[in-house]
């Protein structure tokens, strides 16, 4: 794993949000399949027409270990993306997880797998195979845009898109941002007369 990927496993995506000012975030339709999961990763991007999932499968293919595959669906929730045998593929493959502005099929069979699904929900309608759509091509997901070699971070919260031209900068300023947000939480932590200064000084503001 890139170190930039290693620093950023570990701040959550609201610390990233905030650097960013809300403007690189996923809809919080998409959510995790279990809170649990965290990733991070660069993005390999997929767009498809609505109900045909063969693009996804050329994607899974082509991924290196740690890819995220990004796929954008429409926003259709009738026809699944993908079900526990595709994404048991791409998790033997070393795909870091699967983001969709869509929804995926097998829920019971995908959790069992422990490898991260972020998506709208799930459907039982397959998809069809016509071989229509792209991968590696500028795309929206979830309302934002996503760029090949994006890195992608996602975890109970939420999905966020870091644009390869800022990673650095915005790395540094998630970093400064998680170290005065634990600052902050020790110094109230369990301490009534602090916590009411905080308070007041912000009200004053």
């Amino acid at each position: 794993m890139e170190p930039i990927l290693k620093q950023l496993i570990n701040i959550p995506t609201t610390c990233i949000s905030d650097v960013m000012d809300g403007l690189n975030n996923m809809h919080p339709s998409i959510k995790p399949l279990k809170e649990e999961y965290k990733f991070t990763g660069r993005a390999l991007t997929v767009k498809i027409p609505v109900g045909d999932n063969l693009a996804v499968l050329r994607a899974i293919r082509k991924a290196k270990p740690g890819d995220i595959i990004v796929i954008d669906a429409k926003g259709d929730q009738y026809r699944a993306i993908a079900g526990d045998f595709i994404v048991g593929m791409a998790q033997t493959l070393g795909v870091g997880a699967i983001v969709v502005d869509g929804v995926i099929r097998d829920i019971v069979g995908i959790k069992k797998l422990n490898f991260p699904v972020f998506s709208k929900g799930t459907s039982v309608a397959a998809s069809g195979k016509a071989g229509l759509g792209e991968i590696n091509v500028p795309i929206s997901c979830g309302g934002t845009s996503v760029n090949p070699g994006d890195i992608i971070v996602g975890d109970a919260d939420g999905v966020v898109v870091i644009p390869q031209s800022e990673e650095q900068d915005i790395l540094k300023k998630s970093l400064d941002k998680m170290r005065k947000d634990e600052i902050r939480e020790e110094a109230v932590s369990g301490n009534v007369e602090a916590i009411k200064q905080y308070l007041d000084n912000m009200i004053s503001k």
